[in-house]
């Protein structure tokens, strides 16, 4: 499907996300089963979460304070009084025949989250976040009989889910994967959830609708289902975006419906009309008393927050000089900011640690398939040898060479410049000598630089630093070079 941009341009997309966020607790929200993911199928369960006669759901406590803390980090406001009711459909992987979720009096309303989005930034607001617990887990493949049986795991059921709901605040697939990395990010620093997308505790539903520029009206909405990957969401979108457009510029009608998205063939299909909160048949819970939200409880939570993102990179920007681009890069998690601020605690410069755990670090942590947390190298090993660089006891180059080793060794800095002999820079004289040398064995490459062609500089540079084995300083490479290119006739 391809759209004329022009015709693109003559309608605006209305974007509202729907995210459950699977809650890190050890129990289930009503029943004391594990939550421990990859467990054999079918072990993790009781009479409570799988629905049998007589049995009573006790809330979780734990589950109900990690959604509060969720709720204050979107700046939600936490009611005192919420409600849990029953939601009644009937699929097979939902035992009791209803979800226990909240529905008129949800935990939390009235949010917002900043996103940057082409240099600017975008505030989407958030409707909603309600407690409920989730559904089991039907599988469709990997049998003897998949061809004509379902199967069903029941340990997923009754896990704690917090449901995000967003304001249809979002005008493009780019500010929806923005808002969901930044809504992402807040979930692991907050500790909330481990958003794990593969093992399903990040899930995500797009409403998507479009509408000609300018108009007030919202168009039909179609809900997007099965987006188990950022990419996918903003290939479904950019598809319903298009199809929308086609459909309306033809002269069409759209329904309001339930689509699939099928990455294998790269659209959406249908899956079933669009389903109305009354088909529902929401009642309140009876087997559940209303959750009571103290306002010292409320606010012991707020203050076990931790600084999030946003303030994080602000501080890093103005404490230690580097720039937005950096902060954006080493707050991406928790952790690698902790690692960032350990290193220039230790005492190294706010930049250099920077740019050394951007060009250095993270590139070997990557190729190695490593986290920041299993970093052989430490904090404070990295900022000894920042210092050893920053006095002059060893250059920027050998600097990488002795950190390469310590990347593979776990041995500190000190030493292997010790054992190598790298420690001390090579003398001026030395220098010369080294450059006299490559000047005489390079006459084509001096007439190059004595006509004007002052990019052959950068060969003579090189070839002198490989002389000295990158023990010389570079500053005065160039000094001595650019004297002695001056003085050949």
């Amino acid at each position: 499907m391809s759209i004329a941009p022009e015709i693109l341009a003559k309608y605006e997309p209305v974007i509202g996300l729907e995210v459950h966020v699977q809650l890190l607790t050890k129990t289930k929200i009503f029943c004391g089963c594990s939550t421990r993911f990859g467990d054999p199928p079918n072990t993790n369960v009781c009479p409570v979460c799988l629905g049998l006669p007589g049995t009573l759901p006790v809330l979780n406590k734990r589950a109900v304070e990690m959604a509060m803390r969720a709720s204050l980090a979107l700046n939600c406001a936490v009611h005192e009084r919420s409600r849990f009711a029953r939601k009644n459909y009937f699929y097979p992987d939902l035992p009791k025949g209803y979800q226990i979720s909240q529905y008129e009096l949800p935990l939390a309303t009235g949010g917002w989250l900043d996103v940057e989005v082409g240099g600017a930034t975008k505030r989407i607001g958030i409707t909603r976040l309600h407690l409920e617990e989730d559904a089991a887990k039907n599988l469709h493949e990997g049998f003897a009989q998949s061809a004509t049986k379902a199967y069903i795991d029941y340990n997923r059921c009754g896990t704690p889910l917090a449901e995000i709901v967003s304001e249809p605040d979002i005008r493009s697939s780019e500010e929806a994967y923005a808002y969901l990395t930044a809504l992402r990010q807040i979930m692991l620093y907050t500790g909330v959830s481990d958003v794990n997308m593969e093992e399903g505790s990040l899930r995500c539903d797009a409403n998507v609708s479009v509408r000609p520029r300018g108009s007030r009206e919202f168009g039909a909405k179609v809900e997007v289902k099965n987006l188990n990957s950022f990419r996918f969401l903003q290939k479904a979108l950019e598809y319903e975006i298009e199809r929308h457009i086609g459909v309306l510029e033809s002269g069409g009608r759209l329904t309001e419906e339930t689509r699939l998205w099928n990455q294998a063939e790269g659209h959406t299909v249908s899956m079933r009309s669009k389903e109305k909160a009354h088909d529902y048949r929401y009642f309140p819970e009876p087997d559940l008393l209303p959750v009571q939200v103290s306002e010292v409880w409320r606010e012991e939570v707020r203050r076990s927050l931790p600084e999030l993102p946003e303030d994080k990179r602000a501080r890093f920007i103005s404490a230690y000089g580097i720039t937005p681009y950096d902060a954006e890069v080493l707050t991406a998690t928790k952790a690698l900011a902790d690692y960032f601020e350990s290193v220039v605690k230790a005492g190294a410069p706010g930049k250099a640690a920077a740019n050394w755990m951007q060009t250095e670090l993270l590139r070997r942590l990557n190729d190695s398939g490593k986290e920041i947390e299993l970093s052989p190298v430490s904090a404070k090993s990295l900022a000894e040898l920042l210092s050893l660089v920053e006095s002059g006891k060893v250059t920027a180059a050998v600097g990488k060479k002795v950190f390469a080793t310590m990347f593979e060794s776990g041995r500190p800095a000190t030493d292997i410049v010790a054992a190598e002999g790298l420690g001390a820079q090579v003398t001026d004289s030395a220098i010369e000598a080294a450059a006299r040398e490559v000047i005489a064995k390079n006459p084509d490459n001096v007439s190059k630089y004595k006509s004007g062609n002052q990019g052959v500089f950068k060969f003579f540079v090189g070839q002198v630093m490989r002389a000295t084995r990158g023990q010389a300083n570079p500053q005065s490479v160039n000094d001595i070079l650019r004297k002695l290119l001056s003085e050949t006739g």
